[in-house]
């Protein structure tokens, strides 16, 4: 394919393309997820390409390298199949109404004639292909007067067709470029440093996972991985919706995408390329852009059913008076136009505002159910709780030296050196309350049972029940009530000895994430009426879990392929069912529910089968989901009402011989662009119903003296 710059100004390149129509939406879409590409008009017919940028060198380079280079088919929007025309031809059409006013009459004919052709062809072929459509209802609209030489109406309804589609067109591309905006998070090149401590530039393509990634403030992080060293306040908002940056020091985890807004950070790789967070919100906006489904593909077939009130209503005045001017005046009044344009674009406009408060929404039909959804499944771990551990109870069955906080530094002393999660417990709570360091000889490991060491000379082990009975020998008589009541509400248990004797039992439950109750209850008052948790664990704990998070229904002890089928159960209750999960085992479950939402630490399964990715790693976007589907629908049904009782008037006024032509199709067509306008103005508006950060519960009370052994 041939491809030359025809035109280039510091901050503007036009193309002229060869082969416009097989590789110019690849072109097109190749350059307008680039930093620095202000935006992107491809003319096919003209074969010509026009870019705007910043100016800057890189962004040139990386144009020119997109143009040889385009991306793939399949990461390309599919073009519609009815592309409005651009404003060229709106100023033709005008041109030719106007002329239509002081033109000779053969002429007049002749233009005029050239002019509404298009609209009538194009009807014509819809008619065969797919039946009575709006395109039809346009075509019999213009039809009517070029038959009875009523140019000035012919060209005048053209005309506002032009204008209508051209809005249409103009203000869904607005759209479309306002999602893709998300996608311009990739850098030209990486700053990483090498083994001797040098840095050195490379290009984004050559980094791998384990590389060491130099991160300077305003810089924007090209990979996800964990911080190997400085501090820095870093910007999440185009990645998560947080809208203040976050604090960021060594042992924290960062995703492409953000940007470090005050520091510096060395971060090792752990997702390069195409499967960071970011190439995954990249290809869950493009599937939105290219598989709008749903509500969109309804609004149309919906439109086009509307197209029949038109038909008949002017059939039955023609009937009843014969006066030809009335039937055009009818047959100008299309009720669909709203359905069919503007719930695309509110649709877009909802999708952008959630993907920017941290919520990936696949396609309009998804947005839609959430908003009629009255049962909530979760998963627990990982979605109701974290994937952690969290401390809960501290007992000494015998007398000991000891008191909780010694007991918390002594065993996390020995527990850091492990990665067990029960471990990684209670070292976290050591370290959140500064608890010192107790000094220890080297640490002994019994794979699957505990650890053990020296303290002070005294024998310590750290395990399981039965690692300290069965093989230390150690009794436990004096603590079973506390064992037993523990149990009972479901706790894990970490046992500890010395010198053979139990001095401590440390009771532990998966960490509940704190802003889970809230949320739950802001779904039930937002109409949720039931929610409902799946998991694997026993009962006793997963009815503690229920209990503390007020559940209406626990499915415990259950296998990951039972929970598919407790899905298709609640359905066939007649429930409409979302599921939240992470797990590969939830991939199912996600696809058994009218909407699956998966948890940005999703396993990739999970990822690929929900209809939405939850960005931030907290629950709050569910509430803020449903909120924006009822606003969104809200904004549908009102547009439509609007659009139904305003063409009614018109309607009723072209009946009675009120309104001509002309004005019937400036009315309606004014109507409709109204309508569109308002539906795209939705973008600005912020959410009514966003939801407040929950403040973390209080942590467990600890002393805070430093512990001393004795």
């Amino acid at each position: 394919m041939t491809i030359r710059i025809v035109h280039e100004t510091p901050t503007r390149l036009r193309f002229r393309l060869a082969d416009a129509a097989s590789m110019g939406q690849r072109i097109a879409a190749s350059i307008e997820t680039l930093p620095g590409v202000a935006s992107v008009r491809l003319n096919a017919p003209a074969k010509s390409l026009v870019v705007h940028h910043d100016g800057d060198r890189r962004t040139r380079l990386g144009i020119l390298s997109a143009v040889n280079h385009p991306a793939p088919l399949d990461a390309v929007p599919a073009a519609s199949e009815d592309e409005g025309p651009d404003l060229g031809h709106v100023f033709v059409s005008g041109g030719i109404l106007l002329g239509s006013f002081i033109l000779p009459p053969p002429l007049r004919a002749l233009v005029s004639a050239a002019n509404v052709a298009p609209v009538v062809v194009r009807g014509a072929r819809k008619l065969a292909n797919r039946g009575v459509t709006v395109e039809v209802l346009d075509a019999i609209a213009i039809t009517l007067p070029a038959t009875r030489r009523d140019w000035r109406t012919a060209n005048f309804t053209r005309f506002l067709l032009d204008l209508g589609s051209y809005i249409e067109a103009s203000t869904s591309k607005r759209s479309d470029a306002l999602l893709r905006n998300l996608l311009k998070a990739r850098p030209e090149a990486v700053t990483v440093e090498t083994d001797d401590g040098a840095l050195r530039t490379i290009p984004y393509d050559e980094v791998t996972e384990g590389m060491r990634v130099v991160v300077n403030t305003g810089d924007r992080i090209p990979v996800d991985g964990v911080v190997l060293s400085g501090n820095a306040w870093v910007n999440q908002s185009a990645v998560t919706g947080e809208s203040l940056p976050i604090p960021r020091e060594e042992g924290g985890e960062v995703l492409s995408g953000s940007v470090v807004t005050e520091g510096r950070l060395v971060i090792v790789a752990e997702r390069v390329g195409d499967t960071t967070t970011t190439a995954r919100i990249s290809r869950y906006i493009l599937d939105g852009l290219t598989d709008p489904t749903g509500i969109q593909s309804e609004s149309h077939r919906l439109a086009d059913r509307r197209v029949f009130i038109t038909l008949a209503s002017g059939a039955g005045v023609f009937a009843a008076t014969g006066d030809w001017r009335r039937l055009e005046s009818v047959f100008l009044v299309d009720y669909s136009c709203a359905v069919k344009f503007g719930t695309p674009i509110a649709l877009k406009s909802a999708m952008y505002r959630a993907a920017k408060e941290g919520c990936l929404i696949k396609n309009g039909h998804a947005l839609e159910t959430i908003g009629t959804v009255d049962t909530v499944v979760f998963d627990k771990t990982g979605t109701l709780t974290h994937n952690t551990l969290e401390v809960t109870d501290i007992h000494h069955p015998t007398d000991s030296d000891l008191d909780d906080e010694a007991l918390l530094a002594l065993v996390a002393s020995l527990a850091e050196h492990t990665t067990h999660p029960v471990a990684a417990a209670v070292v976290d709570v050591a370290r959140r309350h500064r608890l010192a360091h107790i000094s220890h000889e080297e640490v002994d490991f019994l794979v699957g049972h505990g650890i053990g060491s020296h303290v002070h000379g005294q024998s310590i082990r750290i395990g399981s029940r039965h690692y300290l009975e069965e093989h230390e020998g150690v009794s436990f008589a004096s603590a079973e009530a506390i064992i037993e009541r523990l149990a009972a509400a479901g706790k894990s248990m970490l046992f500890v000895s010395a010198e053979g004797r139990l001095i401590g039992v440390i009771g532990l439950r998966d960490r509940l994430r704190e802003e889970a109750l809230p949320v739950l209850r802001q779904l039930r008052e937002n109409g949720v009426k039931s929610i409902i948790m799946i998991t694997g664990d026993h009962e006793a704990k997963a009815k503690q879990i229920g209990q503390i998070l007020e559940l209406d229904r626990v499915y415990h002890d259950q296998k990951p392929e039972d929970k598919a089928s407790i899905i298709e159960a609640l359905k066939a209750e007649g429930r409409v069912v979302a599921f939240v999960g992470d797990g590969v085992n939830d991939g199912p479950a996600l696809m058994a529910a009218h909407v699956g939402i998966a948890m940005p630490r999703a396993a990739d399964i999970a990822r690929a089968t929900a209809d939405i990715l939850l960005l931030d790693d907290r629950l709050d976007g569910l509430a803020k989901l449903r909120g924006l589907s009822g606003e969104t629908l809200k904004l549908i049904r009102s547009n439509f009402r609007a659009s139904v009782g305003i063409n009614s008037a018109i309607m009723a006024l072209a009946v009675l011989g009120r309104l001509s032509p002309i004005a019937t199709a400036f009315l309606h067509n004014g109507t409709t662009i109204g309508i569109l306008l308002r539906a795209l103005a939705a973008n600005r508006l912020p959410s009514k119903r966003e939801t407040a950060r929950i403040a973390p519960p209080r942590s467990l009370p600890v002393p805070s003296r430093h512990p001393r052994m004795n």
